[in-house]
């Protein structure tokens, strides 16, 4: 069966699109409604009362600190915290844990070994109430999402790659491979 070519539509661009730049590529997750202040999550806050709200809310509001150029919105359900509509960072409450997540966690560097995941960019810490925490170093590791994404953002608008983070090596000095216990299910892990 042959084509006849002559008969096909050619769809030219409109004007309007012709004039339109073309769309950025971008590793970057965009919240373009993200806003300084957002009543949505003062709302979810209220809804997760208890230890399991306290920790959220204490370590959103460790994200909100970090600077004047922090957004945040209700992505997911869940606050989330960006730099201008950049997101960095999120917390999510469940029914025994807080998760403490990064968008771009698989770049952080984690000497403390505190960052769990295995996805291609993005890492969470889980908190359990009445579990000790190392309030410093997660407290490191926002600081470091922080202005990790301000790094992101800003080459991204000059049209350039981003520095790698300094420690960026050290990153991975955590993972310790464990040999399996005979008798184990693969899914299981020894200490």
């Amino acid at each position: 069966m042959s084509t006849n070519l002559r008969n096909r539509r050619v769809r030219t661009p409109t004007q309007a699109q012709a004039d339109r730049p073309p769309p950025r590529k971008t590793q970057l997750l965009r919240f373009p409604t993200a806003a300084a202040h957002d009543p949505a999550i003062d709302t979810w806050m209220s809804a997760h009362a208890g230890p399991l709200g306290a920790i959220a809310r204490h370590w959103f509001d460790v994200m909100r600190a970090c600077g004047d150029d922090v957004r945040e919105l209700l992505h997911d359900g869940h606050p989330t915290a960006c730099i201008d509509d950049a997101g960095f960072g999120y917390v999510n409450a469940f029914t025994a844990h807080v998760n403490v997540g990064f968008f771009r966690g698989a770049d952080l560097p984690d000497p403390h070994g505190m960052l769990e995941g295995t996805g291609k960019f993005m890492r969470h810490v889980k908190l359990r109430p009445g579990a000790s925490v190392d309030a410093d170093g997660l407290a490191a590791l926002i600081a470091c999402a922080c202005s990790d994404m301000r790094a992101r953002v800003a080459a991204e608008a000059a049209g350039t790659v981003p520095p790698p983070l300094v420690a960026a090596a050290r990153r991975h000095s955590h993972r310790v491979t464990r040999p399996k216990a005979r008798g184990t299910v693969p899914s299981q892990r020894t200490t």
